[in-house]
Order: structure tokens, then sequence, then C-alpha cells
């Protein structure tokens, strides 16, 4: 649209005024599309731009036909730059795009889809990178459903970027193998922390929360430094999960199991610090337990989103610097969902998300 204006502009500037020649300045046309047409459009602009630069010395004022014809050329060149120029940009746009789809594959493939349920627990998730160019950051989830147990695991890795992503996939990965082999929960924890101590540096851990729902009515849960999760209830009553916070992974210390009880209808919110450390445009913080209420009376997923939608209202207008966020939302479902082998191990650990 804008090329077409430009071309129609100058051609009609230079018929009011024959005595000055803009034809040389049609070029200005193609040069317009190629930054935002492919090539053979913008040839179009080229093309309509040469019939005008040609016609125009039937209009001007000008007897000199070598002027014309150099005027002439020089709008062929330029349309012909043009044309090259919007062939290239549209090859690299496609080279762009080809290696932003292999990233978000790369890096959704560090997070799980979880099952929409697991025994006795209904589950949602859902995850917001602080970065605007990454779908993930150093926040992670997972969850492991096998006949023998089911766990959950909610992170947070210290740092940004690519760092961060890359010790997300090898916490994740050290959680499937603990999760699928170890008993009790607090060995998950701790082999987790074995194998994680080589490859952090010193200043490097993760805060994390793991969560045992094989008994549903008996829940285990250690915590390693993470922020506590938040028990809510069908009422919008709710209260933190009262636990003796362990150091985080990494740094080559022992975990507790803490036990704690929910009923049917309860739900769980495991979250990281994105959540909990949201401020608003005066520099508070999101208040949770003042959410609860807004979180029942919706299915998980409903909840979910409307757990961010609220952090979202809460957080506009700040001017602090945004953090990832993952939260999980699980509930304790009144009878025991369908079980099926298939979904049996940790494939919800290898597979793509939705």
């Amino acid at each position: 649209m804008l090329a077409g204006i430009t071309l129609l502009s100058l051609v009609l500037l230079d018929m009011l005024f024959p005595s000055v020649s803009l034809a040389v300045l049609f070029a200005l046309s193609p040069m317009v599309a190629c930054s935002v047409l492919p090539p053979k459009p913008t040839a179009v602009f080229g093309v309509a731009a040469l019939l005008a630069a040609v016609a125009s010395h039937w209009w001007t004022d000008d007897p000199n036909l070598a002027q014309h014809v150099v005027r002439v050329a020089a709008v062929v060149a330029f349309s012909a730059t043009a044309a090259v120029v919007a062939h290239i940009r549209v090859r690299r746009e496609h080279e762009l795009q080809h290696v932003s789809r292999l990233a978000e594959v790369a890096q959704r493939a560090v997070l799980p889809v979880l099952p929409a349920h697991a025994r006795r627990v209904n589950i949602a998730v859902r995850y917001r990178s602080a970065t605007a160019d990454a779908v993930i950051g150093g926040d992670l989830y997972d969850c492991y459903h096998s006949r023998n147990h089911t766990r959950f695991l909610v992170g947070d890795v210290r740092g940004k970027g690519l760092g961060a992503v890359e010790q997300a996939a090898r916490v994740i990965r050290s959680f499937r193998q603990a999760a699928a082999f170890q008993q009790d929960l607090e060995a998950v924890a701790d082999d987790m922390n074995s194998y994680l101590l080589p490859f952090f540096d010193p200043e490097e851990f993760v805060t994390a929360i793991l969560l045992d729902t094989t008994d549903a009515r008996r829940p285990h849960i250690v915590a390693a430094g993470h922020p506590p999760p938040l028990l809510i209830h069908p009422d919008g009553s709710s209260e933190f999960v009262a636990v003796d916070n362990d150091l985080p992974l990494g740094l080559g210390f022992g975990y507790e199991r803490h036990d704690f009880t929910w009923e049917p209808g309860d739900r769980l919110l495991l979250y990281t610090d994105g959540l909990s450390e949201a401020r608003d445009a005066q520099g508070e913080f999101l208040d949770l337990r003042g959410l609860a209420p807004h979180l029942v009376g919706l299915d998980v997923d409903a909840a979910a989103d409307r757990l961010l939608d609220l952090t979202r209202d809460h957080s506009r207008g700040s001017t602090g610097a945004a953090d990832d966020m993952a939260v999980l939302v699980l509930e304790h479902a009144v009878d025991e969902q369908d079980y099926r082998p298939e979904d049996a191990q940790h494939d919800w650990g290898t597979s793509l998300p939705r």
C-alpha cells in the first residue's frame, strides 16, 4: 500500500511541475516495497515505476532525450536492486523461522507434557518465560507417573538464559532417573543432588519441591530451598504446607521427607518465585492466599489460566524485571481416574508439549 501511494504521489507531482523531472524518484516505490513484500510484488512495483518513468517524457518540459534515458536506466537499476533485496530478505526470514522453530522444539523438549490426571490427582501446568524470545528459562516442572509411583517436581535454577536452560534439562533428567528407581522421596532428592553436584559451579544451585502422591491420601513432600506449596480448600480458604525447608539441590546436603494431608476436592499449588515475587506498580508482592478464592469452582485448567491472568493484572505497570514462572495446580480428585498402562513410566517426561 505504501509503495503504491509513493509511486502515485510522485507521478502526480511530476505532472504538476513539468519543469522539474522527478522520474528518477519513481524508484522509491520498489525500494519501499522490498522492505515488506516478497520479490514478485516488489518486481511489479519496479515495472510500474519503469513504465511511469518512460511515460514521464510526454508530460515534462525537458527535451533532452539522453537525460531521460539516464533517468529511466536509474529506475531500472534501483528496481532490480529492490527485487534482489526482497529476495535476500525473504530467504533470511525463512532461515530465521526455521532456526526459531528448531530452537522452540529444543527448548520445549526440556519441559514435558504432563498427564491430565494421575491416579487420584487432576493436573494442570502453566509456564511463562521472562525472556521474550525464549519459550522456557530456568524454571522447570515434571511428572513421573508409573504403576509404582506418581511424583511431581517444580524447580527454579539459579540464573537465566541458555545456561539456565541447560541446567534445567539436567535437573529434569536427574529427577526422571531417581524417581523411577528410588522407593523413598528423600532418596530421590539425594540422588538428584549427587547427580547434579559435578555439573554445578559453586555458586549454582536449584531450588525444588518434590511431591509424591502415589497414595493420594498420604502425600509426601521434600522442600529444597523452595517456596512452600499452597493448599487450597473448596471453600476458598488456604494455608501454606508446613515444611522444614532444606538447602537447594546441588549443594551436597541431605534431605528429609514431610507428610501432610489433603481431602478430596482440595487443591495444591506448586509454583516458582516468579509467581510469589510478582510485584505491582507500588512494589507490593502478590498475595497468594488472597488469590485462593478465585481458584475454586473451576476445573484445574481454568484455575491455572485464571491464576496467570490475575498475576498479569497484578504486575501491570511494574518497573521490576520479569521472572520465569512455572505453576502446577493439582487437585485431589474424588474418584481415582482410570489407569492406562500406556501412560506408565516416564514417557510424560520425554514427549513434546501440546
